[in-house]
């Protein structure tokens, strides 16, 4: 599987609206997995779509993925929780088991908002982090700086890509 088509798809679309909905498709893109902010925002600041704006609906985008997963995932362990209603639920306390817990409290959330986006993208990080981490709110906390970071720095490249080529 190749990204062209993906690219073609994500730049044509654009192209073919003008104003706030091309800001909203930026949005939109941004929510869907394998086209994300590390395409749109590039083709989008390519395109001459304001690279400010085009960074935070990206963002918003992203962030409301990564949200939506999160607290499902959040909501569907509460239901089979209270479905399963297990006696023998701290049976797994094992001496391995806590220092990797700790190892994983202590630098997991940073380290998965960071390098997961890159690593194995915006919507398998979310559901990771769900799936192992403890604090749903700290987790977002951090999804959100890394995105954050992750943004900014899409935006920055396409930018000074752009200017190098000469086409911005």
């Amino acid at each position: 599987m190749t990204l062209t088509p993906a690219l073609v798809d994500v730049g044509s679309t654009l192209e073919g609206t003008s104003g706030v909905v091309q800001y909203l498709l930026v949005f939109v893109f941004a929510m869907i997995p394998l086209i994300e902010p590390f395409i749109v925002i590039p083709v989008a600041i390519g395109l001459g779509l304001d690279p400010v704006a085009t960074g935070l609906a990206a963002f918003g985008g992203s962030v409301t993925a990564v949200t939506l997963i999160v607290l499902a995932h959040e909501r569907v362990v509460t239901w089979w929780m209270r479905r399963r209603a297990s006696p023998d639920d701290g049976a797994d306390s094992s001496a391995r088991y806590d220092r990797a817990r700790r190892l994983w409290d202590r630098y997991g959330n940073a380290g998965l908002a960071f390098a997961g986006p890159l690593l194995a993208g915006l919507h398998l990080t979310a559901l990771v982090g769900a799936v192992v981490g403890r604090d749903t709110r700290i987790l977002l906390g951090w999804l959100t700086i890394g995105l954050g970071a992750w943004t900014g720095a899409i935006v920055a490249a396409s930018v000074f890509g752009l200017s190098l080529l000469g086409l911005a």
